[in-house]
């Protein structure tokens, strides 16, 4: 997107020092999601180095310097998902995509999984970059692989907060199903449930 610039952090850790690198991210700050601000923290370089995860650093220009004002983390994933759900022809559309589970009466849906998705809001680097442009930059670098790799999804999980899920929903973005936190997510989550929403990307 223009008036951005898009870096994978692997790359980042390929030319620069692991603890500068380590100690640059430490000034990440995210107050309406801590998940968010951790990652990025204290597991995104493992992510990145250990190719569990692909981060992405968002950067704008501010006062004739580059300066990190969000990011996102890709992973290939899978899930489950009951395409009864779904509109008639997001259904026709995903039946390219999915394989039916008989054992458990769904169909099984691999692709890619948007992780985490924050704005800096350090010095205020937040107001650099909107929401919208956040995640478009992150669905695009998705349909980017899938014209290597093939595929027209992605999907995303967020919290049962009405707010959150209208932000994806006027994104394009489908809820198609919701599962319990499981792990360490009991602990970090103030809801009871993760809502699960795709978009089928028609670019």
């Amino acid at each position: 997107m223009e008036g951005f610039q898009k870096i994978n952090l692997l790359d980042v850790l390929k030319d620069t020092d692991e603890t500068l690198v380590k100690k640059a991210l430490e000034n990440f700050s995210c107050p309406p999601n801590a998940d968010v601000e951790d990652f990025i923290r204290n597991k995104a370089i493992t992510f990145s180095l250990q190719r569990l995860a692909s981060v992405w650093l968002i950067l704008a220009s501010y006062r004739n310097e580059w300066v990190n004002v969000g990011y996102f983390a890709l992973a290939q994933k899978y899930t489950h998902i009951k395409l009864k759900n779904l509109s008639s022809k997001l259904r026709q559309r995903l039946r390219k995509f999915v394989m039916f589970d008989k054992e458990i009466d769904k169909y099984l849906l691999t692709a890619p999984l948007i992780g985490q998705l924050g704005k800096n809001f350090t010095n205020s680097y937040n107001e650099l970059i909107t929401g919208d442009e956040l995640l478009k930059i992150a669905c695009d670098t998705v349909a980017d692989g899938q014209r290597i790799f093939g595929g027209r999804v992605v999907y995303l999980e967020c919290e049962d907060v009405p707010a959150l899920v209208k932000f994806y929903e006027k994104n394009g973005f489908v809820q198609f199903g919701q599962r319990s936190p499981e792990g360490e997510e009991q602990y970090k989550l103030k809801n009871h449930s993760l809502i699960q929403l795709l978009k089928y990307l028609d670019v």
